[in-house]
């Protein structure tokens, strides 16, 4: 179980049809459950009781189990040897990317122009958004309460930017964006604006009748595919590798490490929606999903409060997010001594304020997984003089009470339409983590 690279240039292959496949986190998650089902693993329901056999840990209920939540995802395997009070290792990544989302009221329109409304969601490099073909997806909400996928994965709306003629200043003074004036895509002609049109382009596109959905969670995306770019095809750009690249290395380390019977931990993927706006949500890292699974597995186990106090004491996360790779038009931004490379293997992220989780016992963690792996690691931290970013990693450790280690892959355009990262990191990644998982 412990040779190094087991999985290679392949798993890059399968990130771009991955990335391509999910524009939203809940296509993100349907894409991980396939992928898990595929593995062995079920889908387990909130709302059923909760025995062994439910939680896998007994002869019939054996294999990974799942919890699906909106646009989150949990899953685990508990292996044979696990007793209730056996700490878990944890992957934990985002689903979510910054985006444009469509408002409740969608239909709108002027001067011959038909728009969709949307609101900003996240800090997206809002230029990146213009002139780029978009088609939206998402969920949509029936009478019923059932819910049902759509994307319309063809060119449907667009941000038109102004042309040069009308704004001359643009190339001296820069590009000035109004969130509400300026981000309205174009999606047909037409004087006569209906309420209610999108939502009924959306119903037949989903093969629904007429008024069958009473909500929406909608946004746009790029159709541009994801491709290999360079020379020698060494780097690959694309949409939502912050942070689908994170939630796709999980998956492939969660079902490569399943199926071991004498595994130390029960290894665990936890992939959360609204880090991107702060995680407070019923599924993002700062609500009590995660805790009230893991709970939930320990008493199902026929543990007490004293093993889940155990198990969590000796539980670690990895908190998986992209970085900085550093910049070379904009080197001066980056710490002078860390400068993260694309392909030079993931990144380990510091900071001691507390921004990222890591410290001198997470780091070697991190390090033991890595030579475990044989691959190579690099550190990040960010220039003293500009404020640093964070993750879902402080958030689980100081709401859950476990350790908390920040990792990632270094990336160009973060928060792009279409970001930038080595072609060779994916699986860099990903086998650190099957390292990881397997303790």
């Amino acid at each position: 179980m412990s040779a190094p690279h087991r999985l290679d240039r392949g798993h890059t292959d399968d990130l771009m049809t991955f990335l391509a496949a999910s524009p939203t986190p809940y296509h993100a998650v349907a894409n991980a459950a396939e992928r898990l089902e595929k593995a062995g693993f079920r889908q387990v329901s909130e709302t059923d009781a909760w025995d062994a056999e439910t939680a896998g840990a007994s002869a019939s209920g054996s294999g990974g189990k799942y919890v699906l939540r909106g646009g989150a995802i949990i899953a685990w395997y508990v292996p044979e040897s696990a007793a209730p009070h056996t700490p878990y290792r944890i992957v934990g990544a985002h689903t979510d990317s910054p985006n444009l989302r469509v408002k409740p009221l969608p239909d709108t329109g002027a001067h011959g122009w038909r728009q969709v409304a949307v609101e900003i969601y996240g800090g997206p490099l809002m230029n990146s958004w213009l002139d780029r073909d978009l088609g939206l997806a998402g969920r949509l909400t029936l009478r019923d309460g059932s819910t049902r996928l759509v994307n319309v994965d063809r060119p449907l709306l667009r941000v038109p930017q102004l042309a040069i003629h009308l704004d001359r200043a643009v190339s001296a003074e820069g590009l000035k964006l109004d969130k509400q004036r300026h981000m309205q895509p174009i999606w047909g002609l037409g004087n006569d604006v209906r309420d209610g049109d999108l939502i009924a382009f959306l119903e037949e596109e989903s093969g629904l009748g007429a008024g069958q959905v009473t909500g929406w969670d909608l946004m746009t995306h790029s159709v541009e595919a994801p491709a290999y770019l360079g020379r020698d095809k060494e780097l690959v750009a694309g949409p939502r590798m912050d942070n689908l690249l994170s939630v796709h290395a999980g998956v492939a380390a969660l079902t490569a490490v399943a199926g071991g019977s004498e595994l130390p931990y029960i290894p665990v993927l936890a992939a959360f929606d609204h880090e991107e706006n702060g995680s407070q949500s019923d599924t993002g890292a700062d609500g009590p999903l995660l805790g009230g699974i893991l709970e939930r597995s320990v008493f199902a186990r026929g543990g007490s409060y004293e093993d889940r106090a155990r198990a969590f004491a000796g539980t670690v996360c990895l908190s998986s997010d992209t970085g900085h790779a550093v910049h070379p038009n904009y080197a001066e931004r980056h710490d002078p001594t860390h400068h993260p490379r694309v392909n030079g293997g993931p990144i380990l992220k510091v900071n001691v304020n507390n921004r990222y989780a890591t410290d001198g016992s997470g780091r070697a963690v991190w390090a033991a997984a890595c030579e475990k792996a044989g691959v190579p690691f690099q550190s990040f931290v960010s220039n003293n003089s500009m404020p640093c970013g964070t993750t879902i990693g402080p958030i689980t450790a100081a709401r859950h009470g476990i350790k908390t280690v920040d990792i990632g892959v270094a990336i160009l355009s973060m928060h792009s339409v279409r970001e930038l990262c080595g072609a060779d990191d994916p699986h860099l990644l990903a086998n650190a983590l099957v390292a990881f998982l397997e303790g």
